[in-house]
């Protein structure tokens, strides 16, 4: 059938789409017919809104495709949409359901409809039990909240999006709740919403949501920054094999695809480069912006004293709190011998247990409220009936308690622990020593005598603080060493002097002090030997002084004058550390500092904490949390050398038939064949046999046939 004017445009929607774009006055005519008939489809749809109609889903699209043409026409169209979508949200056909939003997504994208109406439906349909378009509704939401957020902040729109996000965390639905946890958190990580608003709002809500998932999306929230590890580890994994490349390349066949990939690669290397060289942006974890971090942990707590949860969900409600503990310094006594029940060698994941004891402690808790929790680790871990590595990890986790709380300890508690410093097992002794070395910095009068070692200067300086004291410093510690010019202090070490992580230090002086360039361990037995030649020395002077007991009274006059010649020294002494200090503050207030300045007091203060003997410094840094590691981290001796290897060989085949190629004699003393030994001789023997027959002409054959012939003739 031919048409009469051959005019297809009503029933070929991109043609007209086509042309509208381009001359939107020529096709108005065409344009409000097509609107026409989208009214009456869509009127005949809601008697029947289950069922797909395809031809209402293509006018949809292109309404929506050349509705900025026509804006006063098109205006009650995103209204209809949203109504459709509101009424009949979940008995919508999922195809026609995708088709609306696809739409309203166009049409907000051209900025013909308002953000925060879109943004409300949509949140709204997150309660549809349809995966798919949930996902495509979260990455619309962030993705559209980013932009807005792209060149300022919308503080009223952020306001209003954020209050409606907090009656849909309370949602009775628990994927919309879910999801919105997800969306809130997904623009916290992207520095889009990354305020204190936000994060409280997931505290106060999600933390304590009776719907299991977004209970623990919250608390993963708040320990977020072991995903942030995880993903360091990642991204160093996959790192750009850029030499490995070049070298392919320049082996391999030139090809137009491998050309391809190399430039591909080194795309990436220079976006890598650049990364690296990007300075590093810091953002502090939401846990710091709770407003109300102290009853955060109460509810969390009695929470957790009161849930059915499985086990996995009680660590992380005793990690949220221990950290909340550490990070404020709040107190919840009650925290501490909840987790005590748990501290046994057989109980699941103790070792985190272990973690969040240690996290939950600082210097503001009473000892006697720690005290218990040292005691349960040294009579269930710390006992010869367990392993090493059981023992070892007590030690580990006493010592990350003590080094938060050091005033915890009991002296009797800690000479016994210091007693497994010359346990047969290495971890065990490492782990002990590690514990001394502790106290040798914090509290050495807990410890012996013979275990204190060798006094620092830092260490002498130091004071022994009480209960809830605080040092206060009313200078920069170590100018004093901008005070003498004379001096130069040079440390050689593989890190900066900034940041020293424990590192063998090599430290000299020009004036010839720290004679010694040698490394030498922190053993017990150099202390033992120095206490002995002390008390050698305490024997020689009582000697000395028996025999000038039975000298004359010029001697006494004598002695008199040396303790008062020692008086005024200390005195003379105390003064100039005095008139030191009072120096170096004046010119901490004078003066500006530079790079090179504070290099030089770093590197004085850290020449206070080593001495002669002893080339590392002693102090022990304490981390905002703590790690796993330095619990479960057990000394072993490794057995990587050559003969252990064989050990392990030789071990492996015994009870074994013989590995090798199997010939298949029955006596394998007996002789072999020319073929099998062709497989061992040298390549020169059997170079003759390498080389390929030639094949011979014609002409020749004709010759050895006719010789062949006359031969036999002669024969006969």
């Amino acid at each position: 059938m031919v048409r009469p004017n051959n005019n297809q445009l009503p029933e070929n929607l991109p043609q007209l789409q086509n042309l509208i774009k381009r001359d939107p006055e020529s096709y108005s005519d065409e344009f409000h017919i097509q609107y026409q008939h989208f009214l009456s489809l869509l009127e005949v749809f809601a008697l029947n809104p289950s069922e797909e109609n395809k031809s209402l889903d293509d006018i949809v699209m292109f309404v929506a495709q050349v509705a900025q043409c026509y804006p006063a026409v098109c205006e009650e169209f995103p209204k209809k949409l949203s109504e459709l979508l509101k009424n009949y949200a979940t008995v919508l056909d999922p195809a026609m359901r995708n088709c609306f939003v696809k739409a309203l997504i166009l049409l907000r994208n051209k900025n013909l409809v308002p953000a925060l109406d879109i943004l409300e439906l949509f949140f709204q349909l997150l309660r549809c039990p349809d995966k798919n378009l949930r996902t495509f509704l979260q990455t619309h939401i962030v993705t559209d909240i980013k932009n807005m957020n792209a060149k300022h902040k919308d503080m009223k729109l952020n306001s209003s999006l954020q209050a409606f996000m907090y009656s849909m965390l309370k949602d009775a639905n628990p994927k919309a709740a879910k999801m919105s946890a997800d969306i809130m958190i997904e623009l916290y990580k992207k520095n889009i919403w990354n305020d204190a608003k936000t994060v409280n709002v997931i505290a106060t809500v999600g933390c304590f949501s009776k719907v299991t998932k977004v209970l623990v999306t919250s608390l993963k929230f708040f320990l977020g920054h072991d995903e942030e590890d995880e993903e360091e580890d990642t991204e160093s994994e996959n790192e750009v094999d850029l030499k490995g490349a070049l070298m392919a390349n320049r082996v391999n066949k030139k090809t137009k695809k491998r050309t391809k990939q190399l430039a591909q690669i080194k795309k990436q290397a220079v976006k890598a480069q650049k990364k690296k060289k990007n300075a590093p942006a810091f953002n502090f974890s939401g846990i710091h912006l709770l407003h109300n971090p102290q009853g955060m942990a109460e509810g969390l707590f009695k929470q957790l004293q009161g849930t059915n949860e499985r086990f996995e969900v009680k660590l992380m409600h005793l990690d949220v709190i221990s950290r909340l503990i550490g990070i404020h310094e709040l107190f919840l006594f009650g925290f501490y011998p909840y987790i005590t029940r748990f501290l046994q060698p057989h109980q699941r994941q103790v070792t985190r247990v272990l973690q969040f004891a240690a996290q939950a402690s600082h210097e503001l808790v009473p000892g006697d409220i720690i005290e218990p929790i040292l005691k349960t680790i040294a009579n269930n871990f710390i006992t010869e009936r367990n392993s090493s590595d059981v023992m070892a990890i007590g030690l580990n986790a006493t010592r990350e308690i003590c080094m938060r709380c050091p005033l915890a300890m009991g002296e009797d508690l800690l000479q016994d622990l210091a007693m497994y410093k010359t346990y047969k097992e290495k971890s065990v002794m490492m782990a002990a020593r590690s514990l001394i070395t502790l106290y040798r910095e914090q509290l050495p009068a807990l410890l012996h005598k013979k275990d204190r070692g060798r006094q620092t200067e830092a260490q002498a300086e130091r004071k022994v603080r009480a209960y809830g004291e605080r040092e206060v410093h009313d200078t920069v510690l170590g100018a004093e060493a901008l005070l003498n010019n004379s001096k130069t202090i040079d440390i050689e070490s593989d890190d900066d002097t900034d940041s020293n992580d424990g590192e063998w230090v090599n430290v000299t002086h020009s004036d010839g002090e720290g004679g010694k360039e040698g490394v030498e361990d922190e053993d017990d037995d150099d202390d033992e030997e120095d206490d002995d030649e002390e008390e050698d020395e305490d024997e020689d002077n009582s000697n000395e002084e028996d025999e000038e007991e039975d000298n004359s009274d010029e001697g006494v006059a004598s002695g008199e004058e040396s303790t008062k010649s020692a008086k005024t020294k200390k005195e003379k002494k105390d003064i100039k550390i005095l008139n030191q200090k009072e120096a170096a503050q004046e010119l901490a207030l004078t003066r500006i500092f530079t790079d090179e300045d504070f290099k030089r007091i770093n590197a004085a203060n850290l020449k206070k904490t080593v001495t002669s003997a002893r080339k590392r410094p002693l102090e022990q840094d304490r981390a905002e949390f703590v790690k796993l590691n330095s619990i479960e981290m057990i000394y072993k001796k490794r057995k990587h050398d050559k003969e252990s290897r064989l050990e392990t060989v030789q071990a492996g085949r015994q009870d074994r038939e013989r590995f090798g190629w199997k010939d298949g004699r029955v006596n394998e003393h007996c002789s072999k064949t020319n073929r099998e030994k062709r497989k061992t001789k040298n390549f020169g023997m059997l170079r003759h046999k390498a080389r390929s027959k030639v094949k011979k002409s014609f002409k020749d054959k004709q010759q050895a046939l006719r010789k062949h012939l006359l031969h036999q003739k002669k024969m006969k």
